[in-house]
């Protein structure tokens, strides 16, 4: 899919796939608040190098993360197992934005921290037991323009990939996670700093 095809407008778009139910707000912040979001969150957000195990060897993981949920909420991915940390007023104010789209019970946020090209997320859905057979996840991305990339977990021929550009807001719900896969690829490029926030709901 053709970033160009976003660029003019601050509608919500449907991104139209199979067993997918997906919205995109390439224009959910203006550049002045998409600015002051990036530079807070960059300042507030107590950022954290994880190391994950694989096959006897550790490793960084290729970007820093913070996660931030109520009381008494855990969160496992990767082979990681995370507890929140408490919710600060920054956060609070951006997923009462959200909700104001998707009215979701969210419970908390994942945060990663891409410091340049070379930090990436692989092939992954987010299907954790713990998020339910349907999850409403909602991605707000402020900073570099990266890469999205979907692909069906069935019919390897179905994919699609499009720009998270500053201040975007991407919704997946429904059968989006039991059914598709998605990453942000590294790059070679020289890129900036990217954040990425994901609301979502633990149980």
């Amino acid at each position: 899919m053709n970033a160009d095809l976003f660029s003019d407008s601050e509608s919500c778009h449907v991104i139209d796939l199979q067993g997918a139910d997906i919205l995109f707000y390439p224009n959910f912040f203006d550049d002045e608040e998409a600015d002051y979001y990036f530079n807070e969150l960059l300042r507030q957000l107590e950022w954290t190098q994880h190391r994950i195990r694989l096959y006897g060897k550790e490793y960084d993981v290729p970007r820093l993360s913070a996660w931030y949920a109520d009381q008494g909420k855990s969160y496992g991915y990767s082979g990681l197992r995370c507890a929140g940390l408490p919710w600060i007023a920054l956060l609070k104010t951006l997923m009462s934005r959200v909700n104001a789209l998707c009215s979701a019970p969210f419970n908390s946020v994942l945060a990663n921290r891409y410091r340049n090209g070379a930090d990436g997320v692989g092939w992954h859905a987010d299907d954790e037991p713990e998020l339910g057979s349907e999850p409403v996840i909602a991605s707000l991305s402020f900073g570099q323009h990266r890469c999205f990339q979907l692909k069906h977990k069935t019919h390897k021929s179905l994919k699609k990939s499009f720009i998270l550009p500053h201040g975007s807001l991407l919704i997946m719900q429904g059968k989006t996670q039991a059914n598709w896969l998605h990453q942000i690829p590294k790059s070679s490029k020289a890129m900036q700093e990217r954040i990425n926030l994901t609301f979502r709901h633990v149980s």
